[in-house]
């Protein structure tokens, strides 16, 4: 403790009030938290007002001692701060117990008060106080001039002597020296420690606040000493540069000024009625000249003024000297405390605070970058836009940061953004005429967003502003206006969807709306009744689309009760249902069966022509309690709903109709229900009705001429009887039918001539593998693109599905399993990749209108969904080892290019092979380089040699650093797979060094700067076997010039990695030195067949000390750095290359000789990079 520079030595020793307490969190213990008065004259007098002060905390504490019981012993809490924490008792009978000893002695009561401020903050250390009064009452005309150096004095210093850290400052009467060690933690401490313990202790520190000004206000808070002294404290630690201190006080400060807010608000109370009193006094005795009760209500009138006047004092000096420097603080949730107060304050007490002046911090805190801080002003000001006679007062702010509002339900915290939805909800009710057509319409929008809580308070928004219905002005019975308002309503949620243009988004819709109109949603009478009347009477007639949209609000809203969660895309996963909930489904479920058993017929009827209307009415039926068919005696409904799908399959040749009807017919035939065997027989008919046309169709066919059939009308008919097979075949067991005999012939025909579209026939013919096989490949080159991608989705899955059986050694597909895939299909299923996904497209969207951009980028989208299906559905095959991974090289070499489109694919695609295969992976790695590599070289003057700065070889050198990020952190987990990468990259750069033309310069020397980008990733050890390995491809000397060869002098740099390292290894004559020759040849046996020994972290770091220990061993270890590198400079020059006949492979006994140590200050640097990849990253931006 630093109370006085003169006075530093008189630091207490002792702890007081120490409390040991396991169950409390160890931080609430405060230690060494002694409270003394200093600057009293002599020792007597000191020791005098030491006794008291004693005597009086042991009397004030004694009242308010907790006692808890911990490890079999009672330990009792004594100060403000440990009754407090422990929370074991009231509020208000601590409080009682400290205005107590208040009573008693201030000074010493005081004194606690503030210690305990200073506990809550966290700090451990020690407070100080002496008396203002009494260091300047020795000259009254030098008080100006002290107090001037006191008030110089206020400051934070850091004692350096110490360890020690204080705070100097006045908190009037006193002058209070903090001090506390100075590792106290900045980011820790009681008010923002998470748990509930802590949160408790937060709620009970501001009640605490709040009840010790309410239980004062009658006594103690007027006597200018208690509240001077308190603010001064707390306006002093706010401007702390402290986090904690700053934090805490700030939440003291705010809390007190809402606490004296409540008073002035009694006293204003008070003061009301005791002038009605007066007045009523006054006009009684208005005769007499005085009266006693009347000079009494004028005295206590007067009081209350007076009060009120220093209630006032208070609030300002608390405003101005914490609000309005903390509210704009540089941490978030100091400047949220100021904000969720203010509005607090503006709620309370609108005749004080409700104005421009007070009103424009929340404005501006509007734009805080901290989603903590807006979310309290939107907070606050829901609670002012809720109450009509506030929003009259509101016009100012309400012109000047409408816009801010407007556009906060777009922000990027999603709690923000409801809280803002739910803030113009309110301007919209209370405010006439805020909001513009154009506002309103761009918040209807957010309806469909997939963040549900901001689509529901978007939909209450639009249910209220646009859907809501108001009473009709016409003279109508009650039942005419009631259904005439609903029909309004649902004529307005049409006209809403349809000009939203987001036509698939109306389950989107419909959930948003749930909440708030779903007994008008689930009013499904009102809809159908409006779709089977629509043009019969006198009122507005539904055109097409509104009748389409009807339909599909009809389905949706269907959905939604029957499955009673939201639509996919909108909630992490399925909510679990109450049992409320689980009570209001199923009635709802029973509620749908009940009105579409006998409704779905008429409206199947009615629009059986309509291809898409067919299709959402026939999936209502899968969600119908299907007993109600039996116990509600409804047969008759069921025979109409057969019939109508019947004569609707018997109509169309859509797919969505087809397969809708199909899965109808399969919801319909469960065994467990009573109706089965009749819509069994139904479906039997059905089948043999479509089978019968078939037939006919197939015998006309082949009894024509040469088995060609040139009429386009029967091709038709064909297509679409196979179309309806295919659709049942993919719901329902077809086996007694017999297809594959039908069929094989007629896909045979089309192999051979081209003629027909037989796309869906292809599913019937899974059994038979190996023609099955062959067809497809054959569909592969078909002219149809449609049929092509589907041939080989389908040719995928079905290796897929064999390579899943063999693994599980499935019997039944004994004789299918003996088929793989020939090294022909291979690459033709390869080549179908490279020709369908691997394509740029034609920028032709120049000119267009914005409909036809529209559609443009609506097309593109779905190719690009189509080519990322038929990418993993190969990626697959690499993956599960159907195909060569080899194959893989020709995906990886668009890695970079395609990254946004299918890089999280190929990603994914490396981390499952390098899995399966550390080696092979690797080797598949450096196969693609080598390949662009080769293709980069051909393409160049083959006289000028590869050109290092081209774009193509600096795209090659980007996508080597992105297959080395993924490798990740972990080296030695990695380190086959990078050694590997480094002995075939050197294999290949040294590849036919003499050459053709008798040169004696590698042509792929270049390579060596791609894999280059690997070195990184090898570990120390590593890394000297490697360069011993690139040392057997260099002799001596060197018939080029050095430049030529600076491929190879910056890959060994790499290797090196830095001079330091090299020192370190280097002896002193130029040779690497013993580092245990027997593990040094076995790790370059291994390295040359391809894998690593197995080392653990710890023998890593012993063949990494092992080198560190012989290259102490050098006779000359103590070279100076200038004789190395002239050393090295020598050497550069001579490089050695011994390619006399052709390339010879140095090998070493114990020793190998370093024919050249090249350390040019350009080594990579060794910091390794996170599995991360960055590309398009300024594109997001």
């Amino acid at each position: 403790m630093i109370a006085e520079p003169n006075a530093a030595s008189n630091l207490p020793s002792h702890k007081e009030n120490t409390v040991h307490d396991e169950t409390v969190p160890e931080c609430t213990v405060q230690n060494n938290s002694s409270v003394r008065n200093g600057n009293l004259k002599t020792s007597r007098e000191k020791r005098k007002v030491r006794e008291q002060c004693e005597n009086i905390r042991r009397n004030s504490s004694s009242s308010r001692r907790v006692s808890q019981l911990q490890n079999g012993e009672v330990v009792e809490a004594v100060t403000l701060f440990e009754v407090v924490s422990m929370g074991k008792r009231a509020m208000q009978s601590v409080v009682d117990d400290w205005v107590e000893a208040y009573k008693q002695d201030r000074n010493v009561a005081l004194l606690d008060l503030i210690n305990f401020f200073i506990q809550c903050s966290g700090c451990q250390g020690v407070v100080t106080a002496e008396m203002f009064q009494n260091s300047h009452k020795q000259d009254a005309n030098k008080i100006p001039s002290n107090r001037m150096d006191v008030m110089q004095k206020m400051t934070e210093t850091f004692d350096e002597e110490t360890g020690l850290q204080y705070k100097k400052f006045i908190a009037y009467p006193w002058i209070l020296t903090v001090t506390w060690p100075v590792d106290v933690s900045n980011e820790d401490y009681p008010v923002i420690r998470t748990g509930p313990y802590w949160k408790k202790f937060k709620a009970n520190f501001c009640e605490f606040i709040a009840v010790l000004v309410q239980q004062c206000q009658c006594s103690i808070l007027y006597d200018s000493y208690l509240m001077d002294t308190i603010i001064s404290l707390l306006t002093g630690l706010a401007d702390s540069v402290i986090r904690a201190f700053r934090h805490t006080s700030t939440l003291a400060a705010m809390k007190l000024l809402t606490a004296v807010i409540s008073v002035h608000l009694n006293l204003d109370v008070n003061k009301h009625n005791a002038q009605r009193l007066y007045e009523v006094e006054k006009n009684r005795i208005s005769g007499k000249k005085t009266n006693y009760r009347l000079d009494q209500l004028e005295r206590k009138r007067k009081e209350y003024d007076q009060k009120l006047v220093e209630i006032q004092n208070m609030m300002h000096a608390i405003f101005k000297g914490t609000f309005l420097s903390r509210y704009r603080d540089v941490v978030p949730e100091i400047r949220a405390t100021c904000i969720e107060e203010i509005g607090n304050w503006i709620k309370t007490y609108p005749d004080v605070f409700l104005n421009d002046s007070y009103l424009k911090y929340i404005g501006w805190m509007l734009y805080d970058k901290q989603a903590e801080v807006r979310l309290k002003c939107l907070l606050g000001l829901q609670g002012i836009y809720s109450r009509k006679d506030l929003v009259s007062k509101m016009d100012l702010f309400t012109s000047r940061f409408k816009d801010r509002i407007v556009s906060m339900p777009l922000d990027k915290d999603h709690e923000v953004a409801v809280q803002a939805m739910k803030l113009l909800m309110l301007m919209s009710q209370n405010c006439e005429d805020v909001l513009s057509a154009e506002d309103c319409e761009t918040l209807y929008q957010l309806v469909y967003t997939t963040h549900r809580p901001l689509a529901v308070a978007a939909g209450e928004f639009l249910y209220k502003r646009l859907l809501s219905h108001e009473e009709g002005e016409e003279v109508l019975s009650k039942g005419e206006k009631k259904v005439g308002a609903k029909t309004d309503q649902l004529k307005r949620l049409i006209c809403f969807f349809l000009e939203s243009e987001l036509h698939k988004h109306v389950a989107y819709l419909i959930d948003s709306l749930w909440d708030w109109a779903g007994k008008f949603l689930k009013d499904w009478e009102c809809m159908t009744t409006l779709l089977l009347k629509n043009g019969e009477g006198d009122g507005k007639v539904l055109n097409d689309a509104q009748e389409s949209a009807l339909i599909e609000i009809i389905l949706a809203t269907v959905r939604e009760a029957a499955e009673g969660h939201p639509p996919v895309g909108r909630g992490a996963a399925k909510k679990i249902l109450s049992v409320k909930e689980k009570k209001i489904q199923s009635e709802d479920c029973t509620k749908i069966t009940e009105h579409f058993i006998m409704v779905l017929p008429q409206l199947l009827a009615k629009y059986s022509t309509d291809a898409q209307k067919v299709a959402n009415l026939l999936q209502i039926p899968q969600y119908y309690d299907l007993d109600v068919y039996s116990t509600g005696h409804l047969e008759k409904h069921l025979d109409a709903l057969l019939s109508e799908i019947k004569d609707i399959v018997a109509k169309h040749s859509d797919l969505s109709v087809l397969e809708a009807s199909s899965r109808t017919y399969y919801i319909l035939c469960s065994e467990k229900i009573a109706i089965y065997s009749k819509v069994d027989c139904a479906r039997t008919q059905l089948i043999d009705e479509l089978m019968g046309q078939l037939n006919q169709l197939l015998d006309g066919f082949w009894q024509k001429e040469e088995g060609f059939c040139t009429d386009a009308g029967e091709i038709s008919r064909m297509h679409s009887a196979l179309r309806r097979i295919a659709a049942f075949h993919n719901a329902h067991d077809l086996t007694k039918w017999n297809l594959y005999d039908k069929t094989l012939k007629l896909l045979q025909f089309e192999m051979e001539h081209g003629n027909l579209s037989v796309l869906k026939t292809l599913l019937a013919l899974r059994r038979e593998l190996r023609r099955f096989s062959e067809i497809c490949m054959c569909f592969l080159r078909h002219k149809e693109k449609d049929l092509r991608e589907k041939a080989f989705m389908i040719l995928c899955d079905w290796l897929l599905i064999l390579s899943h059986q063999d693994s599980n050694n499935n019997e039944e597909a004994v004789g299918l399993l003996d088929y793989l895939p020939s090294t022909s299909l291979q690459e033709k299923l390869l080549f179908f990749i490279q020709e369908h996904v691997f394509v740029e497209e034609d920028e032709g969207s120049k000119g267009l209108t914005e409909e036809e951009e529209r559609k443009d980028e609506s097309c593109k989208l779905d190719n690009l969904h189509k080519k990322r299906s038929l990418l993993a559905a190969y990626c697959k095959l690499i993956v599960y080892n159907v195909v060569e991974m080899t194959a893989a090289a020709e995906i990886y070499k668009h890695y970079v290019k395609t990254y946004s489109d299918f890089g999280d694919i190929i990603k994914e695609t490396l981390s499952r092979t390098r899995h399966s295969n550390k080696i092979q992976s690797a080797k598949t790695l450096i196969l693609c380089l080598q390949q662009l590599f080769q293709t980069h070289a051909e393409s160049q003057d083959s006289s000028s040699g590869v050109d290092l700065s081209s774009a193509s070889f600096t795209n090659m050198k980007e996508l080597a650093r992105r297959f080395s990020l993924t490798f990740g952190w972990d080296q030695l987990k990695s380190r086959e797979s990078v050694a590997m990468i480094h002995k075939e990259g050197i294999e290949f750069a040294f590849q036919g060094a003499t050459g053709a033309d008798g040169k004696c310069l590698p042509p792929n020397l270049s390579f060596l700067l791609i894999i280059s980008e690997f070195s990184n990733k090898l570990l120390k050890p590593d890394k000297r076997v490697v360069y011993d390995y690139l040392q057997r491809y260099v002799a001596e000397p060197l018939p080029c010039s050095r430049d030529k060869w600076q491929p190879l002098i910056l890959y060994r740099n790499s290797l090196l990695a830095n001079e330091d390292e090299e020192s370190s290894v280097l002896g002193s004559s130029g040779e690497w030195p013993p580092m245990g020759t027997s593990k040094a040849l076995s790790f370059k046996r291994k390295l040359s067949n391809g894998s690593l020994p197995e080392t653990s972290h710890t023998e890593a770091a012993s063949q990494e000390a092992a080198l560190e220990r012989a290259s102490q061993l050098t006779s000359v270890a103590g070279r100076s750095r200038k004789r190395l590198k002239s050393q090295e400079k020598h050497l550069k020059e001579h490089l050695p290359l011994h390619c006399p006949g052709g390339l010879q492979r140095r090998r070493s006994k114990d020793e190998i000789k370093t024919e050249d140590v090249s350390v040019q200050g350009q080594a990579e640097d060794t910091s390794e990079d996170v599995d991360v990849d960055v590309v398009g990253a300024d594109q997001d931006n």
